[in-house]
């Protein structure tokens, strides 16, 4: 069974039960008979199964994740389930304005890209459009206006972005609400004071955002562009217990930190994510920082006097005791993807080059000095393994100069994809080359030679 026949197979289901809730609660009228009934079905399970094949074909990710799968359901659904409690009184057609339905927009692109954001919007405004006499002027309006919101929101974490999309929301729902009327009517004699009230307060709900992003992050697991920021403050207390107590391996976290943001803003990944990961990836050091290069000052090494067993043993733990720390200190799941994906599937080299150059013919005991995976699985966990090892190599280099540096970058990629380190990330041939690029324009930055003046 292939990955995407599993993931056919397992959420398949939730589309169901969202396309049953929403049949269920239909403002069916009177006299309507099996026929009715049967059309509703069929328009309603049309809508659950595009959104769902275009989940599968496009955004797989989301479905591998049911937490994910029910978040974007759950939003569908409420905003419905608004539309028909608000279209059951007498003045509901005037209390419609009043729902920000643009909000529904907004709290997806927080935790997803723009383009599922718009996807997302735009089948709400649908099935809840098929509930109103006029769904044009309803659709059009709202999804416009959510557009605008998802475009000012790309990053949220900035101040006065809220009040911001609130304040084009309220002015723009104002705009195509006058413009309709002008269509339709040739005046503006119907526009009234109150309808502009209403439409100030569908701005100000959408400052609802902030707790309700706060509810999902905790309810759902997702992790925002802010709450990535306060993870990322080096002053946290994992990131200053790291600092203490191995600042090689510090310094070392926050190249890669470096290194993967950029990687990351060239392919589209999240930088915030990839940043944030990439400081934390190396926390298991924490446990025994002597035993790595970058904490050893003197110039001689723990493992030149241990067995090349004992020493592999003792580094590719670092990797455990960093998922035991991040646990304590209650880093988010995500987080703790990074610490367990950075060095994949891969062989602590260096020692079992060690230890077969004394026991010619035992290689089969490679597995004691291959690190437990899983392998990386997203763009930013990849990213960070190939900043991890590219940062690493390029500061034991003997001569840091660009012709090195490129030759470096370009040897640790390829043997990470001939091991079959990317083998679940969906990068492509650009987004290899593209974060090959940042990272040699990166290094030969961070490497380059200063002029001698006399």
């Amino acid at each position: 069974m292939t990955r995407k026949d599993e993931i056919k197979k397992g959420n398949a289901a939730f589309f169901l039960v969202a396309a049953a809730f929403v049949t269920a609660i239909w403002p069916y009228g009177h006299g309507q008979g099996i026929n009715e009934i049967t059309g509703t079905v069929i328009c309603v399970s049309a809508f659950f199964s595009v959104l769902y094949l275009y989940l599968l074909n496009f955004c797989p990710e989301i479905l591998k994740v049911n937490l994910k799968t029910v978040f974007l359901l759950i939003v569908i659904i409420s905003f419905f389930l608004v539309t028909r409690i608000v279209l059951s009184y007498s003045s509901g057609k005037t209390l419609l304005l009043l729902v920000p339905y643009a909000l529904a927009a907004v709290v997806v692109r927080t935790f997803y890209d723009g383009r599922i954001a718009s996807v997302i919007l735009l089948v709400t405004l649908l099935l809840s459009g098929i509930l109103i006499p006029d769904p044009f002027e309803f659709v059009t309006m709202n999804f416009l206006t959510g557009l605008a919101a998802v475009y000012i929101l790309s990053d949220l974490h900035r101040k006065g972005k809220a009040f911001l999309t609130a304040l084009t929301v309220a002015l723009g729902n104002m705009l195509m609400f006058a413009s309709f009327r002008l269509m339709k009517e040739g005046n503006l004699d119907t526009v009234a004071l109150s309808d502009l009230l209403v439409f100030a307060g569908n701005g100000l709900l959408l400052l609802l955002t902030y707790p309700l992003i706060f509810v999902f992050e905790k309810r759902f697991r997702f992790l925002s562009d802010t709450t990535l920021l306060e993870l990322s403050d080096t002053n946290q207390p994992l990131l200053r217990k790291l600092a203490d107590e191995a600042p090689g391996s510090f310094q070392h976290s926050l190249q890669v930190a470096n290194l993967a943001e950029e990687a990351a803003r060239v392919t589209g990944a999240n930088p915030l994510l990839a940043r944030a990961g990439a400081l934390y990836h190396d926390i298991g050091k924490i446990a025994g920082p002597a035993y790595y290069a970058e904490n050893q000052g003197n110039g001689t090494s723990l493992h030149d006097s241990m067995d090349p067993v004992d020493s592999a043993r003792i580094i590719i733990n670092h990797v455990n005791s960093g998922i035991i720390l991040a646990r304590n200190f209650r880093l988010p799941v995500q987080i703790i993807d990074f610490i367990k994906t950075h060095h994949g599937t891969s062989v602590a080299f260096y020692f079992y080059k060690k230890f077969t150059e004394k026991q010619h013919f035992n290689t089969g005991q490679e597995k004691d000095f291959t690190y437990p995976g899983p392998k990386p699985f997203s763009k930013e966990t990849a990213i960070v393994m190939m900043a991890d090892a590219v940062e690493a190599s390029s500061r034991s280099l003997g001569k840091q100069n660009e012709e090195n540096i490129n030759e470096t970058v370009e040897r640790i990629i390829l043997l990470q994809e001939q091991s079959g380190q990317f083998s679940e990330v969906p990068f492509t041939f650009k987004d290899i080359s593209d974060i090959k690029e940042a990272f040699k324009k990166r290094l030969v930055t961070m490497y380059h030679g200063r002029i001698a003046y006399q």
